[in-house]
């Protein structure tokens, strides 16, 4: 065995080996004995065996001493016929077709691919041998070198001789066409040799000029210069300008950047750990994203076109569009948490899909999983987020999400200045929705505005809850199924996969946890406020008070909490619905919602916003109002939304504006609705399971009609308090003259008694 290794390995003085990623050097080699000592870069020398090092599973040999490789392929990776220039290469398959005249007697190596005239009588197999087929092709190549040398000498071939074909014969046997090459073709790129001054002075003038405006190149080598002269005198060697400015370039890249992005990338590269992310299942990272939709949509109130806001969430293993969301505005941080709350649920089947779009997964049931989430689940993955990846929005870095990231047990990261590669994927996504999906609707406003159409706002003929369902539609039968091209795993780069098929292949390494978060969940996710509960007017939360019979057993106690929030109680409020409150009982940990103290008892109000509440409070500023309710709010909140506006001065009434803000009002209070558990009900008048308290309309006329309703039933409700108890009516007016008269006979009964007392 000893023998074998050590010309398998070439143990010889001087070698290098590999051994669990660290290199070691051989000092001696025994054969007789079989014994080597290894020599590391740093530490005490190794007394070793051949045997040992024979069965040591992290033991390889260093391919920069190995002699049975290339030099072009000594302790770089393997070359490759792509590494050639142009010239190189034809010149490499010009001696490939000489190795293939002498071994088959045809230029091109195939009889069915014969030449004019092949093969000729010096060539031909079944007349000669190899071996005078090789003097032929030498005597050949040296008839041609005398007869043009130089030729000769451009392609290579000047000093070509019989062993010369014999060594070209076994490379190309060996590695392919690429062992034809000359390995002085692809020698080492060392570099330009900079001496240790020159070295430290270009990262001292890196370091100053990140700091300073920008400089051009002639102004950063008199810095070079300066600070090599001043540090280590007047006799130190500089390069000259133009090897200055391309070893610039080649450590610290172009400096085309403007100053600012060059600090941001420089700070981003200090702090950055230089670890790669390997995602390797699903669920691991998930990559937010929203962009303007580029189709122009109508909302559901005015029928106007607007531009809405898509958000997606990417599983960065899968390629799984696994949640999205449309909004009228720009996402908020409640929108973010509830993007991420449909990333962990189930999809309900939706009326008009079909068994095709059904859980089809492998392993885990489709009546399973729908018994679990309580409908039929569409085929679309479901899981609980690792690492969530974002850009820098101001969405991304308020201390709600630092909240929701605690509850849902992930990590929001922001991406890395400067490095695109972290959140490519989302990017990608976009680009590829564009192309597949929306260029082909009615709208679709173009890449810029010299692509746009004459009119896309009249174009557009899909409201927003239509455009909804149809990208749900084609993300489950389209995108989730569709091949994935140059995006193909690694372990399978030739397969066919898709996005479902991938979660598919994961589930079966790896299983499946099936967790589908429980409806508490939705209060965990909303903004949090700290206050103190009022004994009898309950809570006041952003203007507004809201009161409960679930407050009642906490009036006049302090909650005993410690810390900033001392004695003071938790609620969470959904901002898109400012109607409701939801506060968690301290002792059975139950959630009940609070209703705010200025909405009727019977009907509900249109749908209203924060920025709605905060207009009325600087209208009660403004008309010197002193509200003891804020039931005496409710009218003029309705007076703001418009709903005092008849019907048919609508239009005329309202701007562009003020119909985007009713619009988006609506489809907030909507969003909100659809996002809360079973249960509790709010402006939009819709519970969770859909069954309708009171629907807000979905146009402007009925919203109108609403509007006027309620003011009504205000009145109605102001009357019936100023009178608790209906009084008695007055009697007939025959029986009050006949209680007055004199005349009046008494009746039988007053005489018998009258009789008896005589």
């Amino acid at each position: 065995m000893t023998a074998p290794a050590a010309a398998a390995w070439d143990l010889a003085p001087g070698n290098e080996l590999i051994i669990d990623g660290s290199e070691w050097i051989v000092e001696t080699f025994e054969p007789q004995v079989g014994k080597v000592v290894l020599v590391p870069a740093d530490g005490p020398s190794w007394h070793t065996s051949v045997r040992e090092l024979m069965h040591h599973p992290g033991c390889r040999q260093s391919t920069r001493t190995r002699r049975d490789l290339p030099a072009a392929s000594r302790g770089r990776q393997p070359k490759t016929m792509t590494d050639l220039t142009p010239e190189k290469q034809q010149l490499t398959l010009l001696r490939l077709a000489h190795l293939n005249e002498v071994e088959t007697g045809f230029l091109s190596g195939d009889p069915l691919l014969a030449g004019p005239a092949e093969p000729r009588p010096q060539y031909d197999p079944d007349a000669t041998t190899l071996t005078q087929r090789r003097q032929a092709k030498a005597e050949e190549l040296r008839l041609a070198a005398v007869e043009n040398p130089d030729q000769a000498a451009a392609l290579g071939l000047k000093r070509a001789g019989y062993r010369t074909l014999i060594r070209w014969d076994m490379d190309r046997r060996r590695f392919g066409p690429v062992g034809l090459a000359d390995d002085r073709w692809l020698r080492e790129a060392t570099g330009r040799r900079i001496s240790p001054a020159v070295r430290e002075a270009l990262f001292a003038v890196r370091a100053e000029t990140l700091h300073r405006s920008k400089l051009s190149a002639k102004d950063r080598e008199r810095l070079i210069h300066q600070y090599v002269r001043e540090t280590f005198g007047p006799d130190e060697p500089v390069p000259s300008y133009t090897t200055l400015r391309t070893v610039w370039k080649e450590w610290f890249g172009s400096s085309g950047a403007r100053q600012r992005y060059l600090r941001s990338a420089a700070r981003a590269q200090e702090v950055a750990t230089g670890r790669h992310v390997v995602v390797y299942r699903p669920g691991q990272v998930v990559a937010l994203d929203t962009t303007i939709l580029p189709v122009k949509v109508r909302e559901n109130v005015f029928g106007d076109p607007v531009s809405v806001h898509l958000t997606l969430a990417l599983d960065v293993y899968t390629h799984s569009i696994v949640a999205f969301r449309l909004t009228l505005v720009s996402d908020t941080s409640v929108d973010v948490a509830m993007v991420l709350r449909d990333v962990m649920m189930p999809l309900p089947m939706r009326p008009d899909w079909g068994e095709d779009m059904e859980w089809a997964y492998p392993g885990v049931p489709a009546t399973l999983v729908a018994e679990f989430a309580g409908h039929k689940v569409a085929g679309l993955p479901f899981f609980a987020p690792e690492t969530v990846t974002t850009d820098h929005g101001s969405v991304y870095k308020n201390h709600h999400l630092i909240e929701v990231q605690r509850v849902i047990g992930a990590n929001i990261r922001p991406s890395r200045v400067l490095r695109p590669t972290d959140k490519q994927a989302v990017e990608r996504a976009f680009g590829a929705v564009q192309s597949l999906l929306f260029r082909i609707l009615p709208g679709y406003q173009g890449v810029d505005a010299a692509d746009r159409g004459v009119d896309p706002e009249g174009d557009a003929v899909l409201t927003v809850a239509e455009m909804e369902h149809l990208v749900a539609t084609w993300v489950v039968s389209v995108w989730q199924r569709r091949r994935f091209g140059t995006y193909a795993p690694s372990w399978d780069p030739g397969g066919d996969h898709s996005p479902n098929s991938l979660f598919a292949a994961s589930m079966a390494q790896g299983g499946f946890a099936l967790q589908i978060p429980r409806p508490k969940l939705y209060y965990q996710l909303l903004p949090t406020h700290r206050v103190v509960i009022h004994g009898k007017r309950g809570v006041k939360i952003k203007n507004l008070w809201y009161n409960g019979a679930a407050l009642d057993p906490y009036r006049f106690t302090p909650s005993g909490r410690g810390g900033a929030a001392k004695n003071k109680y938790v609620f969470h409020r959904d901002p898109r619905d400012p109607c409701l409150v939801f506060f968690q009982d301290p002792r059975t940990h139950d959630w009940h919602t609070l209703r705010w103290t200025g909405l009727p008892e019977e009907g509900e109000v249109p749908a209203f916003s924060d920025a709605r509440v905060r207009e009325v409070m600087r209208e009660v500023r403004s008309r010197g109002l002193a509200p003891k309710t804020d039931a005496e709010l409710l009218p003029l909140l309705l007076e703001l939304i418009g709903g005092h506006i008849p019907v048919e001065q609508w239009p005329t009434r309202l701007t562009k504006g003020q119909r985007t803000e009713h619009a988006r009002e609506v489809a907030q209070a909507a969003a909100a609705a659809a996002d809360r558990p079973p249960g509790a009900t709010g402006a939009a008048g819709r519970t969770a399971t859909g069954e309708a308290a009171n629907v807000v309309p979905l146009k402007w006329r009925e919203r109108a009609r609403q509007g006027q309703a309620a003011v009504d039933d205000e009145r109605r409700r102001r009357r019936q308090n100023a009178v608790p108890e209906r009084p008695a009516p007055p009697p007939a007016l025959g029986q009050r003259l006949r209680e007055r008269s004199l005349l009046a006979l008494p009746d039988d009964d007053e005489y018998e008694d009258t009789e008896g007392e005589l």
